[in-house]
This record gives structure tokens, C-alpha cells and sequence, in this order.
């Protein structure tokens, strides 16, 4: 049965005024699965209205109030994890198993840590830095947030958003990706008798609904994460009312595999943190920088342990990853792979697998060039690429080569190779002998053109704060 979605707007659920909509489709098979109605200009004014009415009494809300609203939403979540995955699994076709833990669970676990941030929120000391006059720092939250979320990740998107907004003590205005919207939707149901009316609210719509948020009177920050298209155009629309923003954008993460690393086991692992999730993660390795030497063993490797790596299985629950999202992604990842230069050799996959849904093979190409645009544009899909180098510093060269900064990796047995490298990588992330691990309390984020501004960690709290100087005369 295909349903009709709906607005999650001052604590309940509505319908929108507009009358355009859009199918959501199941990636795995096709099928219609719901209908997304477009919010129109007056179904946002109608949320950020409510928002706007509900900052008035949330902000004043104690870190401690704060803190125990976050919470009980964690618990809630976990309560009814098997609605919040079925939700998701219609919408991305993402492996169940992998939605509960690296999503739902995760989601409750960081909602938890800013729960605990809430209640750490400082500023400098007081002082008298002039003779009778007592200054301090107070800070505060920021206002309304216009926020949209990606549909790789829906669900842990979505906290990754409102669950420092409203730590800080903002309320929220969200829009989820117009192909993914429904665990958005459950979360609502969830959540509706714990969050204070207005406090959070949920639009649905196309890339227009999220303009007409972006360039509402209403907010003072947007913060989206997405393609750096999207980026820029969320960019655009904030700087015209002097908004601030928030951008966690596109990644084309580097591996550097020196030869004195464990060949075999790397290969595996980096296989792994590569066709994750149909390699739609933005901090996903999509590009291999092998050491010459180490060439011929390693891609080898790298090609058994992608061909290990299933998906497309009819019983989801043996597949590693799922399908890709949309028909028209699944059109452009294929079309990057149709376009590699004749000189560059596809190790293994290259294909579609099976007749329906949107499933792709994991891909190993091996041969490109620094320039070839299947290494400086991203993929988002389960396609990597794998180059030599012959010193540590062609490897950084080439690893800071691209227009993207948001992750990497240095695989080695040397300290001191890999202490130097990570500090040359001019990424958001380096992680080492490892890659892809995430904790709430350390931060994420990128430079260059995968944007700006932290998820996560007491930084990402931070970014939703505002800092006021308040200064007292002593002899008044």
C-alpha cells in the first residue's frame, strides 16, 4: 500500500497545502513505496512560525530540562528501533542489520553524549580586565535552524542535526531528502509527546522547499549536509540574510598504503570502509595510493576481498551493502564507469548485479591518472581506484591533490611515517591504520570544498552557540 506522507509541523502531524508530490521508491526493487508531498511557501512559514514561537520559552529551558528531554528521546528510539529501520529499509534498501546498529543505536548513543553537552556549555570566567568594570561570556543559543539532511544516512543525519541544535537550546526547522523521508517521519511519532510543541519540525519537499528554508526570514543559521552543488547553493541563499552556515559536504578520501604495512589485512579492511554502505559515505576511501612496490600484491588483495564482499542477494541479510538510492544515481555511477580512460584497467566489478533494484558490483579500477575525473570528482558508490607512488611525499602530494578534505588514511608499521603523514594530509580527518570510525565526542568535518563547521563532539555544540560579552560597572 502506497501512503501519503505528511508534515510533522507544531507537534503534530498535517497535511500541506501544496498539491505537487513525489514518489518514494524502493531501491531494491523499484516500487512506489509512498507519496511525498512538496511543502509549499506557506507549509514552511507555518513550521518556521512555530519554531520561531517555541524558541521563546525553549531557550530559557534549564541545560538540565535539556539534557532530560534528549534522553528520553534516546530511549524512545531504542524502544522502537524495528519501526525506525523498517522505515528506512523501504527508502534506501540499506542492510537491516546495519540501519539498527550503525544508525539507530548509534543515533541513541550520540544523542546521549549531547544530552551530557548540554549541561557543559561555558564561557571564559568573569573578570575585571578594566579597573571597575566586571566582564563575562555568555553563551547562547543561536535562534531557529533551517536544517536538511542527506539520504545515505537519514536517520544518524538527522541527529547528527537537531541533536546539538537543541542541546544548545535552538529549535529546528528539518527537512529530510526528498527520496528518504519516512524514518524522519517515525521518528516524529516517536518523539511528539517528549519534544515541547514547535520545538521540532519536519517539512518534506524538493530541492525548492529547502531554498525557500534557506532564504526564510526566520532562521539565523542553515546547516546542510550533501553534495557541494547543494553546498553552494545553501551557501548563496544564507549570505543573502547574513545567515550563518553550517557545511558538511562531498569527500574523495585517500588510503596510503605504504609496503610496509600488513598487505593482505589492509587490503581487506580498506575493501571494507570503502563498499560500506554502496560506498555512499563521504568519508568512504575511493582512492587507493598503494606504494609501487607493493603494487602488484596489494591490488591483487584488494580485488579477492571486493569480490567477498556480496550484495544484490535476494535474502538482504547476506549482503554487505545495499542498493544505491535512486535511478538517477545508480545512472551516474554507471556512466563514471563507462567513462574510464581505455588505459585504466577495472580489476573486478564493473556491472550491474541482478535485473531489478539498483545494485552495483564493488569495483576496483586500477591504472588511472592523478587527473582522470574518476579521481578528482566523487563517485559516491561502490567504485575505487587505486594509484602508485615512490615516496612520502609524492603520496601526500597526490593524497592533497583534489578539491575535497574531509577524510583519509595512512597505513603503515612506521610511527614516524605515519605521524608525518597525518599531519602533511590536508584533511578533516586522518585516521591511521584504521578508517571511517567515528565517536561523538571527537569532531567531524572537512576544509576546502567539503565545507565547513563540525558535527559532533563539544565543537559541533558550539557551532550552534552564539557568545555575548556582558560588562558591569562595579560602582553603579
Amino acid at each position: 500500500m502506497v501512503q501519503t506522507l505528511q508534515n510533522f509541523i507544531n507537534g503534530e502531524f498535517v497535511p500541506v497545502t501544496g498539491t505537487e508530490s513525489l514518489d518514494v521508491v524502493n531501491p531494491s526493487t523499484g516500487e512506489i513505496v509512498a507519496q511525498a508531498p512538496i511543502s509549499s511557501q506557506a507549509d514552511v512559514d507555518a513550521a518556521m512560525a512555530a519554531a520561531a514561537t517555541a524558541f521563546k520559552s525553549w531557550k530559557h529551558a534549564t541545560p538540565g530540562q535539556r539534557q532530560s528531554v534528549l534522553l528520553k528521546m534516546a530511549d524512545a528510539i531504542e524502544a522502537r528501533s524495528d519501526d525506525l529501520v523498517e522505515a528506512q529499509h523501504r527508502n534506501t534498501g540499506q542492510v537491516k542489520a546495519m540501519i539498527a546498529a550503525e544508525e539507530v543505536a548509534a543515533g541513541a548513543d550520540q544523542l546521549r553524549f549531547f544530552a551530557g553537552a548540554a549541561r557543559l556549555l561555558e564561557g571564559r570566567s568573569a573578570g575585571e580586565y578594566m579597573e571597575n568594570f566586571t566582564s563575562y561570556v555568555r553563551r547562547e543559543p543561536v535562534g531557529v535552524i533551517a536544517q536538511v539532511t542527506p539520504w545515505n544516512y537519514p536517520f544518524l543525519m538527522l541527529i547528527w542535526k537537531i541533536g546539538p541544535a537543541l542541546a544548545a537550546g535552538n529549535t529546528v526547522v528539518l527537512k529530510p531528502s526528498d527520496t528518504t523521508p519516512e524514518s524522519t517521519l517515525v521518528f516524529a511519532d516517536i518523539v511528539k509527546d517528549i519534544v515541547p510543541a514547535g520545538v521540532l519540525n519536519f517539512v518534506l519537499g524538493n530541492g525548492a522547499t529547502g531554498a525557500a528554508m534557506v532564504e526564510h526570514k526566520t532562521p539565523a543559521m542553515v546547516s546542510i549536509t550533501g553534495s557541494v552543488r547543494a553546498g553552494i547553493a545553501v551557501a548563496t541563499g544564507a549570505a543573502k540574510g547574513l545567515k550563518r552556515a553550517h557545511l558538511e559536504l562531498g569527500g574523495k578520501a585517500p588510503a596510503i598504503v605504504f609496503a610496509d604495512a600488513h598487505l593482505g589485512k589492509t587490503a581487506q579492511e580498506i575493501a571494507e570502509y570503502s563498499f560500506f554502505n554502496a560506498g555512499q559515505d563521504c568519508t568512504a576511501i575511493t582512492r587507493v595510493l598503494v606504494e609501487e612496490s607493493a603494487h602488484a600484491e596489494f591490488v591483487q588483495a584488494l580485488a579477492v576481498a571486493a569480490q567477498g564482499l556480496e550484495t544484490g542477494n535476494p535474502d538482504e541479510s547476506k549482503n554487505y551493502f545495499g542498493p544505491l538510492n535512486n535511478v538517477n544515481h545508480f545512472n551516474a555511477v554507471v556512466k563514471v564507469v563507462e567513462n574510464i580512460p581505455d588505459y585504466a584497467t577495472i580489476v573486478t566489478g564493473g556491472q550491474r548485479v541482478g535485473d531489478k533494484g539498483f545494485f552495483f558490483a564493488p569495483t576496483v579500477v586500477d591504472g588511472v591518472k592523478q587527473s582522470d575525473d574518476i579521481v578528482q570528482q566523487e563517485t559516491f558508490g561502490p567504485v575505487i581506484t587505486v594509484q602508485t607512488f615512490k615516496t612520502e611525499e609524492e603520496a601526500v602530494e597526490l593524497a592533497n591533490d583534489v578539491e575535497y578534505a574531509l577524510a583519509s588514511s595512512v597505513w603503515t608499521a612506521n610511527h614516524g611515517v605515519a605521524m608525518r603523514v597525518s599531519r602533511d594530509l590536508d584533511f578533516g580527518a586522518v585516521w591511521i591504520n584504521t578508517h571511517i570510525m567515528l565517536t561523538a565526542e571527537m569532531p567531524h568535518g572537512g576544509f576546502k570544498q567539503s565545507g565547513y563547521g563540525k558535527d559532533l563532539s563539544m565543537y559541533g555544540v558550539e557551532d550552534y552557540t552564539r557568545i555575548k560579552h556582558v560588562m558591569s560597572n562595579l560602582d553603579a
